[in-house]
Order: structure tokens, then sequence, then C-alpha cells
């Protein structure tokens, strides 16, 4: 099993849970402290998400409240929704293959995401996503935000401004929409005056807007890494892509060095690509260690509370 690090912010975390004296498990839900989950922005990588997501499902641990930004807006939409991880790992084994791949003549499996995926070249972005979010959409009932059963925040960014765009209200899959507009790949979202493209432009991993209400926050960062060594030599769509998770990084760097999360989890993805939807099984063994850290602190803050508790 993974042994996980001693991070500071860590220390910061056990503390928290500690003046509290209270755990999951250990004392009624209006007793307990409150949990932030905040899943970040990384395209396929962002499957990973589904490994954190099984082991809170595991554990009986339901989040107070979620933050998501692109990757992290549609999975955390689904779990907010009430959907399982299992459910949600069931939606994207249907969903296999990559519209570039499938443009480049490669086989894809049950549901190739190439026929969710329309061209719209005349719209701003080569394809139109809408056929994706339907797909998305006939797994749950829930329409928009007031719906949901846990309270969701979805980070979009408006391209006028620049500015981050925080979306907790009105239809559900139209602000996914506008989260995971990657610039030029999905065509921006009109909401109002504002024109919204994927939050990953200005806030990869929102954690922060969970640091005020929530007494824990966990923030599941799956911008990825570049390995020179197992990778090719970038073609024109991956540096157009590794720049934009590269920008990414950046803004997640920037923000953990203001505040840190109370726990900072990142899984790895080496060799994924943004439209890598296919190697779901693959993204998720490699966030095992990563899975391994969040199962072994969940134990390790039973364990204090349990110590505490005895006379």
């Amino acid at each position: 099993m993974h042994a996980p690090t001693d991070h500071g912010p860590l220390r910061h975390l056990l503390a928290a849970a500690l003046a509290l004296g209270l755990l999951w498990g250990q004392a009624g839900a209006s007793e307990r402290p409150t949990l932030g989950l905040a899943l970040g922005s990384g395209g396929a990588n962002g499957l990973a998400h589904i490994a954190v997501l099984q082991v809170l499902d595991e554990q009986g641990i339901v989040p107070d409240r979620i933050a998501g930004t692109s990757i992290g807006a549609v999975i955390g939409g689904l779990y907010a929704a009430g959907l399982s991880a299992e459910e949600i790992l069931d939606i994207f084994d249907d969903v296999a293959g990559s519209p570039l791949d499938a443009l480049s003549g490669l086989a894809g499996s049950e549901l190739d995401l190439v026929d969710l995926l329309q061209l719209g070249l005349s719209d701003g972005g080569l394809f139109d996503s809408g056929g994706f979010l339907r797909f998305l959409a006939g797994h749950t009932e829930a329409r928009r935000f007031d719906e949901l059963r846990i309270p969701l925040a979805v980070v979009a960014t408006d391209y006028w401004s620049g500015d981050s765009v925080v979306i907790e209200e009105g239809p559900l899959f139209v602000a996914i929409e506008a989260s995971m507009a990657v610039p030029g790949l999905f065509k921006p979202v009109h909401r109002g005056d504002q024109l919204l493209i994927d939050g990953g432009t200005s806030n990869p991993l929102p954690y922060d807007l969970l640091l005020d209400d929530m007494d824990l926050v966990i923030a599941v960062d799956v911008s990825g890494s570049r390995d020179p060594a197992s990778e090719p030599e970038p073609g024109l769509t991956d540096l157009l892509f590794r720049t934009f998770s590269i920008m990414q990084q950046s803004l997640i760097r920037q923000a953990l060095e203001r505040q840190p999360p109370h726990l900072y989890l990142k899984p790895d993805a080496t060799g994924v690509r943004l439209l890598h939807f296919n190697r779901v099984h693959e993204i998720l063994a490699q966030a095992e260690p990563v899975a391994d850290e969040l199962r072994d602190r969940l134990t390790s803050w039973r364990a204090i509370q349990a110590d505490a508790a005895m006379p």
C-alpha cells in the first residue's frame, strides 16, 4: 500500500478534526465536521476523480459541498445528483475512444465519443459537446442545481473579462457545458451578457470556494504531468492542449502557495492526453496510490478519534 508523506496541510486537517473531537461514523451528521471536495480540471485525467469518490463511498462519507471545474464539474455534477462512483464509472466505460483518435482511423468500442460530438467550427469550437451532455443527462433526473443531493459550485470563465464565474443555480448541464468549454475544442456558452469558456483558464482547482464554509477541504488536482522519457515528441494538438495544462498547473501552484487545502491529492497521469476517455481503467490504476493515501488518512483520523474517546 502506498505510504503517504507527512504534509503540513495534513497536520492542519488533523488539528481541525481533533479540535472538533469528531470524525465520520463516530457521531451524528449534525455534529461531525463539514467536508468540502474540490475536483479539478484536466480532461481525461479527471477520470481519476472516480477513484477518490470510490473511497468516499466505501467509507460511507458524503461531502457537504462539491466545487468542480471542467471534468471536475462533469463528475462532480453526476455525483452531486446522486450517482455513486461505480455508476459514474459505468457511464465512462460506455464512452470509449476520442474524436481525435477516431478521426485518425483508430477503432472505438461500444459507444464512441465521436458519435456524441458534432463538428461545430463556425461556433468557435472544433466540436459541439451537446450530444455528450445529453448522454450524461440521460443517467440522472436532476436538471437544475436545486435538484441535487449535494450542493455544487461549477466554475467557468468569462471570455470577455477573464474573471472566474461560479455557477450554483439554474440549469445544471448548461453550467457543466460552460465549465468544460476548452478553448478551440468546444464552443463557448452564452449566459446573459457573458460568453463562458472552460473554468480551467481561471480556476482549475476551485478549493478556495470551500475554505470559508467547510471545516475540512480535500482538493484533487488532475492537471497531469509530462515525462519526456515516456512520451513521444508532441504534435500540434499535443502542444496546444499540453500548453493549456501547463497554464493550469501554474495557476494551481500559485493558489497552493497562497493557501493550501487541508488535504491535497494529485494522481499520476503519465501518458494520458486530453481526450483519452477510453483509457479509464488505466487512469484509475494510476490513481490507486492516491486512493490508498486517502483511505489511509480516513483510517488514521478514525483511529485518532477512537483513541481520544477512550477513558
